[in-house]
């Protein structure tokens, strides 16, 4: 038996920026990335098995058990934010090999989710071998097997895969064609109920080549995916046993693909019942859990297979949801049409070609072999420190290249690279030109565009706009995609200059090194300087920005006005000594005089038109500004609210006793600050002032208030998070682990359940590793501790054996 999940996130990143910008709609997280990787990704390396009583009698990794894939931008970003996770993500791959007579479990994956056969064939190469380069980089082995995206393969597809060493991919079941035992000469086609999927098959190629291909189970799949399955492991568990059958007189595969999101994301606890699943099925020795590189080596095919050309998992028109209006889409908007994704796709193909056919004249005047040198650029996008990107200059450039020469050079790669990643195919999957998927590949176009206008002086922009007219939006405020791009792709553009603004914007508000970064810009202040007139600051300075993926560099002058709240006034040139001194004196004079009007008249006549405002600060420190602003109205409000609920607390008293409903003013202000009162309570420094939050819950109580459930469980889950790392520093400490016992007990008092999770998992840990030791000592302390650690283990559901 082998269970595969196919981990994958859209890309989110925002093109100019390589980052994730704050995302209102995962909240109470920073964006969608992080609150799947709380509800999915995390719990499935630290998965709960529960005992007859409900206590949890195992905490296990879930990857070193499944067959898995995750999208390499997906595991780019778990690298820098979710770094815990990642490792344990690497680490499950190191057990399965231990598991699995030295096969991983991780596959490989295409490397931005194309749709590999409407791809371009060089592009389907660099598909697979930064694909392969990403793997290597990460899980320190070459791939037995690689994802497709979405399954969508054609004989092209296969011939890459087997020219690069992968020795499997996996498919749905209706994608085989027909099938015929090795060696025979007679073909059986598939029945419209897809081929057995109980074992291995073998593509035979035109080059000769060969590739194995597994055809996942359709019925259990499906039934896991879209199914109740999930709401119970031993019934899961039964359902995948029924995939074998006593009329095959041999050895069986019963396997399933899914997305791996599927599993604490899509269906709440999922990995639970996965890992109930798994152990449940091993313990009772219903099968043998194996992953696909084993079974080949154990179970090689016995039969050859034809696939059916341009199919994918996810479209029943064969790849036609990903290029035209087949009839696919999400379901939320059933009277949309899709007629946008033809004429898309036809503008991206311009776009793509227009780009290639001046890459290669211009990239052979610098590099021995242009192709060759962007095969190799995932070396730069998997390292971009300096000395990297020398070695990679060093082994493709024809002769040394001056600064000039490695920022062009540079540029020509990243314009490759994103001419790639608008390909993605979260693009076309969904049900307008205007949605946040397309949009998003839209603003990898735009930074294709960009980098073009500005390597080849050729305004491409005019007519790929022209052909994106021809993509019809179901929105009318949208119109079609050149509106779209217009909308949300220009105003998301960014250059050295912008970037300066949000220095001098947020230099207001936040405290810079002299040599500092934002984002992927490097910033080297030159000068500064602030002067303060009660609520009004003026700084004006100067400082040399330089982008961390091309290497290009401006010294650029500043100068901000800040006239309280959000009234930001800022400007932003080219750095010229004599004009940047001259700015400054007189700014200073007119600034010591009180004379706003002429600070203002200044800053507007020599920035001209390159003027900013808290409108262009990028949308984190943009956030983070407003809230500072905002720090102060909602101070105010509050301390009116406060003064409301405790001017008429007799009122409403009698009119409680009454059993009259609240008038709804009073209720508001009771609820403001009662919700305010107790985020404050549960974010302050551990440990906890418990009595504190149980006067306010007291209070919740009595006036029967709603909670904002959602920024006081975050709350409370950081809270937690921050006892549990002061007790793993301290692990024998006692006086952590009762803080931590009575922090716990806050689940008798709140109306919704605590997350206790973290905590979890760092007792089971210490209860299979300290603990042992630790039992067998004498003393008072020693006593003192285990009592409280059982105690605390009693309270956290853990079934700890003793």
């Amino acid at each position: 038996m082998c269970l595969h999940s196919h981990f994958y996130q859209p890309p989110r990143e925002n093109p100019w920026l390589e980052a994730i910008e704050l995302q209102d709609s995962a909240r109470p997280y920073h964006d969608w990335n992080e609150r799947i990787t709380a509800e999915c990704y995390a719990p499935n390396a630290v998965a709960r098995i529960l005992n007859d009583r409900g206590r949890i009698k195992k905490i296990v990794s879930n990857y070193s058990r499944i067959s898995f894939n995750f999208g390499p931008s997906l595991l780019h970003w778990m690298e820098h934010n979710e770094h815990g996770v990642y490792q344990a993500i690497l680490a499950g791959d190191v057990e399965s090999q231990k598991r699995f007579s030295g096969h991983g479990s991780a596959l490989a994956q295409v490397y931005n989710h194309i749709i590999m056969p409407l791809a371009h064939e060089h592009d389907k190469h660099i598909q697979v071998r930064w694909g392969i380069r990403d793997f290597r980089h990460r899980f320190g082995r070459h791939p037995e097997g690689m994802w497709l995206a979405e399954t969508a393969v054609d004989i092209p597809t296969l011939e890459v895969l087997a020219e690069h060493g992968i020795s499997f991919t996996i498919l749905a079941p209706h994608q085989a064609r027909r099938f015929r035992r090795l060696e025979t000469k007679d073909w059986q086609r598939v029945s419209s109920r897809g081929i057995d999927p109980s074992m291995a098959y073998r593509a035979e190629l035109p080059s000769g080549r060969s590739i194995n291909l597994f055809f996942y189970d359709g019925p259990i799949s499906h039934a896991v995916s879209f199914g109740r399955l999930l709401h119970d492991g031993r019934a899961f568990a039964e359902r995948l046993v029924e995939g074998f059958s006593d009329d095959r007189n041999r050895s069986q595969l019963v396997h399933i693909a899914t997305d791996g999101e599927t599993y604490g994301h899509h269906h709440s606890r999922g990995e639970m019942a996965l890992a109930y699943a798994l152990d449940y099925i091993e313990e009772h020795q219903r099968a043998q859990i194996t992953n696909y590189g084993e079974f080949l080596e154990n179970h090689p095919p016995a039969y050859e297979v034809e696939i059916w050309e341009n199919t994918a998992w996810s479209c029943a028109h064969g790849i036609g949801r990903w290029k035209e209006d087949c009839g696919c889409h999400s379901g939320l908007h059933p009277h949309w049409h899709q007629r946008w994704r033809q004429p898309l796709r036809k503008a991206l193909d311009w776009l793509r070609d227009e780009v290639n056919e001046r890459f290669l004249p211009a990239g052979h005047q610098i590099f021995e072999d242009a192709q060759a040198a962007q095969d190799d650029y995932i070396s730069i996008l998997l390292d971009r420190s300096e000395e990297n990107v020398a070695d990679f200059f060093r082994r493709h450039a024809q002769r040394a290249l001056c600064p000039s020469q490695q920022v062009r050079a540079l540029k020509l790669m990243e314009m490759m690279r994103h001419s790639l990643l608008m390909y993605s195919s979260d693009g076309w999957f969904f049900d307008d030109i205007s949605g946040i998927e397309t949009v998003q590949i839209l603003q990898y176009a735009g930074r294709v565009v960009q980098l073009a206008q500005e390597l080849f002086t050729v305004p491409i922009e005019p007519e790929f706009l022209l052909r994106l007219q021809k993509a019809e939006s179901n929105i009318p405020e949208h119109d079609n995609g050149a509106v779209t791009y217009r909308k949300f792709v220009r105003p998301a553009m960014v250059d050295l200059p912008k970037v300066g603004a949000h220095y001098a914007l947020s230099s207001l508000f936040t405290k810079y090194e002299r040599e500092d970064t934002i984002f992927c810009y490097r910033v080297e202040s030159q000068s500064r300087k602030e002067m303060t007139a009660g609520r009004v600051r003026m700084v004006i300075g100067w400082a040399h920005l330089a982008s961390q993926i091309t290497q290009e560099a401006l010294p650029l002058s500043y100068a901000v006005l800040h006239l309280g709240n959000h009234d930001l006034q800022s400007g932003v040139r080219l750095h010229k000594r004599e004009e940047h001194e001259e700015l400054e004196e007189n700014l200073t004079h007119a600034f010591q005089r009180a004379d706003l009007l002429e600070v203002s008249r200044l800053l507007s006549n020599h920035f001209s038109h390159a003027t900013y405002s808290l409108k262009t600060l990028f949308r984190d420190e943009q956030r983070k500004i407003l809230n500072l602003i905002i720090d102060d109205t909602m101070a105010d409000i509050e301390l009116n609210y406060r003064r409301i609920y405790e001017r008429h607390a007799p009122l409403m008293h009698f009119i409680k006793h009454l059993d009259v409903p609240q008038p709804e003013p009073l209720r508001t202000a009771v609820e403001f600050v009662l919700n305010a009162d107790l985020i404050r309570a549960l974010a302050s420094p551990p440990p906890l002032d418990l009595e504190h939050v149980k006067r306010v819950l007291d209070e919740v109580k009595h006036w029967d208030v709603r909670l904002d459930r959602s920024a006081i469980d975050y709350q409370l889950e950081r809270s937690m998070e921050a006892m549990v790392d002061r007790w793993e520093n301290e692990p024998e400490n006692v006086e952590h682990i009762l803080d931590l016992s009575a922090a716990v007990q806050l689940g008798e008092w709140l109306p919704f359940p605590v997350k206790l999770g973290v905590a979890q998992n760092l007792f089971y840990d210490l209860l299979h590793g300290l603990y042992p030791e630790a039992k067998h000592k004498g003393g008072e302390s020693a006593a003192q501790w285990k009592e409280a650690f059982l105690t605390l283990g009693e309270a956290l559901n853990i079934e700890s054996g003793v």
